[in-house]
This record gives structure tokens, C-alpha cells and sequence, in this order.
């Protein structure tokens, strides 16, 4: 099949020339440069072989030729741009789904969630339970934010995953435990708190600030990151965690980090979506900011 017809950007550059008789102001509703909306016109030109405008120092007006096509492309254009305004506001494409792992949710995601809100009001979240074993097959969820999968292991292949937050771990305790700390040596013997999930945090830690842990040190295990945090509020010692989910508590005053040093895991959680989803305005809205905010936290 041979499309003889003009392209949509060509088109719009001549109706848009021919409405405000000028170039100048052309550019400026089609929010591009002067020269591109020339570039168009002649592209245009060019290919129906007829002079479409003329150009004088006066401005621009119409030969017979643009007129008679301004009759008929105008009324279709507008049509083209009715259809896409329609389907962008359909419901379905301003609703997202996400899947979020519940610790970094509650406390990375949610505290950050109202400024999304302000921002896009018109998009409506719903959030779906997070299953750690996650074949990212669910038609029921647009977006997940997930654990990188464990060494060895590769993303399904239909996923798209980019990076988002949650390398870098620090060590943090209750501020009362924080002012008898004064070095790293101090800290280590402390009694240690850790993800019972990844007890090698600890090592990690140590070997980055330059310290050695204690040959016989045990500590105590959590399985869920928020139980850790806790225990570190609560003074049962200090814990190693990942710098974001505590960036709350240390701007608050509710934990101290007493040595400054951090180290990376190498995992950390990832923004994820299906390669098959196609447009998506409300998946490509919560993109853009939630990589904002990570780009924020991770300085």
C-alpha cells in the first residue's frame, strides 16, 4: 500500500500557519521552533507539488490551492485531536494499579504519596496485594515497585524493570544508644539488630567503613523490615537498614545515625511493568514523579 497523504505533523503545521497567518505564532501554539513549522510547510510542499502558501514581507495568506486543502483537512484534524483527548481521559487509562513490596510502601512510598496527589489529581490510585514470588503475569496490576530477584536470578523476560531506590544501607539506633557512640568500633559493639533475610547486611556495613565485626557476634533476626526499624526506636540496639526506609525517622529525631557511613547491597527495588502494556498516561504521570522522588532520596 503507497500513502501519498501528508503526515499528521506537516498537516498540522500548515492549519496552524494558515489560522494565525504567521510562522511566529504558528510556533508558539504548536510549541515548537519557527524554523520547524517552516520546515513542515515546505516538506508539504514538496511532496503535492503545489505551492500550498504564499510568503511576502506582509506575512503569509493562502494560494487557491491551500485554501481548497485548509477545507478539507481542517474538520478531519480536529476530529484526530478529539479522538486522542477522548482516549487519554478514559477511565481505564487514568486509574493505576500497583503492586508495591509493603515495606518500602509504607515507609518510603505513602508518606511521598499526597504530593503525587496534588500534582495528579486526575489519576486514581488502587494498590493490589504484593506477592513476593511475582511472575509478573497479573492482568490486574499496571505497575509493581519490587525486590531485585535474588543472585542468579534474572527479571521475566516481558518485564521492564528500572532501578528506583533501596541500595544503600546504613546503620541507625535509638538517639539515646547514638550519643555513647563515637566511632565505628564503638558501634560494632553494640548489641547488632538485622534482616534475619539478609544477616550478611552487617558484614557488608563493616567492611565499608573500615571496621571489624566482633569474630562471635550473634544479634537479633527480624523478618519484616518495619519490626527492625522498631527495635531500633525502641533501643534494643542498632540496627542496619536501607538508608530509605529511614529517612522519616531521622529527620524526625526518632533514630540517629552515629557512624555516616554507608554500603551497598547491590539489590535494592524496582520500578516494573509489563513491555506488553502499551500507553498508559496514568502508568507514564506516576513514573515520572515516583522516579523524581527517587532520584531526591537516593542524594
Amino acid at each position: 500500500m503507497t500513502l501519498r497523504s501528508p503526515s499528521l505533523v506537516e498537516l498540522h503545521a500548515f492549519v496552524a500557519v494558515a489560522r494565525s497567518g504567521s510562522f511566529r505564532k504558528a510556533a508558539d501554539s504548536l510549541h515548537v521552533t519557527q524554523a520547524a513549522v517552516s520546515r513542515a510547510v515546505l516538506r508539504l510542499e514538496e511532496q503535492l507539488g503545489v505551492d500550498v502558501l504564499t510568503r511576502s514581507g506582509a506575512g503569509v495568506r493562502l494560494t487557491d490551492a491551500g485554501a481548497q486543502l485548509l477545507r478539507r483537512v481542517e474538520k478531519p484534524l480536529a476530529a484526530l485531536e478529539q479522538a486522542a483527548a477522548e482516549l487519554q481521559r478514559r477511565p481505564d487509562r487514568l486509574r493505576l494499579r500497583l503492586s508495591v513490596v509493603t515495606s518500602l510502601g509504607n515507609l518510603w512510598l505513602l508518606p511521598r504519596l499526597e504530593d503525587f496527589r496534588a500534582r495528579h489529581p486526575e489519576v486514581g490510585l488502587e494498590f493490589r496485594q504484593y506477592h513476593h514470588d511475582e511472575d509478573f503475569q497479573r492482568e490486574d496490576v499496571d505497575l509493581w515497585i519490587a525486590l531485585k530477584p535474588r543472585r542468579g536470578r534474572a527479571w521475566p523476560r516481558q518485564v521492564a524493570a528500572q532501578y528506583l531506590v533501596g541500595r544503600e544501607i546504613v546503620a541507625v539506633c535509638a538517639p539515646a544508644i547514638g550519643e555513647r557512640i563515637r566511632s565505628a568500633g564503638d558501634l560494632v559493639r553494640q548489641p547488632l539488630l538485622y534482616h534475619s533475610n539478609y544477616p550478611d547486611n552487617w558484614a557488608l556495613w563493616a567492611q565499608a567503613v573500615g571496621v571489624q565485626l566482633p569474630l562471635d557476634w550473634r544479634g537479633t533476626g527480624f523478618d519484616l523490615v518495619m519490626n527492625l526499624i522498631d527495635a531500633a526506636r525502641g533501643g534494643m540496639g542498632v540496627a542496619v537498614v536501607q538508608k530509605c526506609m529511614v529517612e522519616g525517622d531521622l529527620a524526625a529525631g526518632r533514630l540517629a545515625m552515629p557512624v555516616a557511613g554507608t554500603a551497598s547491597t547491590g539489590r535494592g527495588y524496582f520500578l516494573c511493568r509489563r513491555r506488553a502494556l502499551g500507553a498508559h498516561p496514568a502508568a507514564e504521570r506516576f513514573s515520572e514523579w515516583v522516579m523524581q522522588q527517587a532520584a531526591g532520596s537516593e542524594n
